[in-house]
């Protein structure tokens, strides 16, 4: 009887500290309170301003466009597959120095500066320079592609660039094929390009507090890592039957072992 009772607890111990809890695959919890209500969630999110080996995508219009074509080499971008290798030709790179060279105009500094800020700076420069205001310019600065790498305990690591203005954390792990169970969703960290150099920020994506973060939304250049949780790293399972049938197979082959020894 003692040793059925001391299996149990040992099978009972094994289940409880290999499998991974539900709580710990959920997303969007809400932690805060322990009434579920519907709550707002303001969005913190900084505009982003351009770093150093950022490609911009510019494009100029007017009344009359043909004006302006030197200012568009790549002309009309299709987002297809090979907009991003276009527009790593065709855009035009920041800089060590924080500048671009623009047909005409010559070195602008960009670095620090948000894309609105950018169009105004350019605008300003043609119409001082090249065009009046009777031309009607009209500048638009775009980022060619919001490129980012996530690897990890996830689906299929690997780098993606989404045409989009904006990404959150959730939508740039959707790209990869999600989190597994055995990817810790409680402390995924984003490895962060700033000009003094890099940072690193943690996200609990089990919180439904984690869009109030002003890191959820991801920026260009961004690593993000998964990390396994200890039960991959243990190799005992991820869910209770997983466990279990480890556990009936480690202890029929210490069975079997010690049978043989004894024949």
């Amino acid at each position: 009887m003692k040793k059925i009772y001391a299996i149990t607890v040992l099978v009972l111990s094994v289940l409880a500290f290999s499998c991974v809890p539900q709580k710990d695959t959920l997303y969007f919890q809400n932690k805060g309170s322990a009434i579920d209500e519907p709550h707002i969630i303001s969005e913190v999110q900084k505009p982003y301003r351009i770093q150093v080996n950022d490609i911009l995508n510019i494009r100029v219009k007017a009344l009359d466009q043909a004006l302006v074509n030197m200012f568009n080499p790549a002309g009309d971008v299709n987002l297809n597959a090979e907009s991003a290798e276009r527009a790593y030709f065709d855009g035009f790179t920041v800089d060590l120095h924080g500048n671009i060279r623009i047909p005409t105009l010559g070195t602008i500094s960009v670095l620090g500066y948000t894309t609105e800020e950018i169009e105004k700076i350019i605008e300003k420069k043609l119409l001082e320079e090249e065009f009046k205001e009777t031309a009607n310019i009209f500048v638009t600065v775009k980022l060619s592609g919001l490129r980012f790498t996530v690897s990890g305990e996830v689906v299929n690591p690997g780098t993606i660039t989404m045409f989009q203005e904006r990404v959150n954390i959730f939508e740039a792990i959707a790209n990869v094929g999600e989190i597994p169970i055995t990817g810790d969703k409680k402390d995924v960290m984003i490895i962060r390009q700033y000009p003094q150099g890099q940072k690193i920020h943690h996200l609990d994506l089990t919180d439904v507090n984690v869009m109030a973060s002003p890191y959820y939304y991801i920026q260009p250049n961004d690593l993000i890592y998964v990390k396994p949780l200890k039960q991959k790293s243990w190799g005992t399972g991820t869910t209770g039957v997983q466990s279990l049938t480890t556990f009936v197979s480690l202890i029929t082959l210490v069975t079997t072992t010690i049978l043989l020894i004894k024949n």
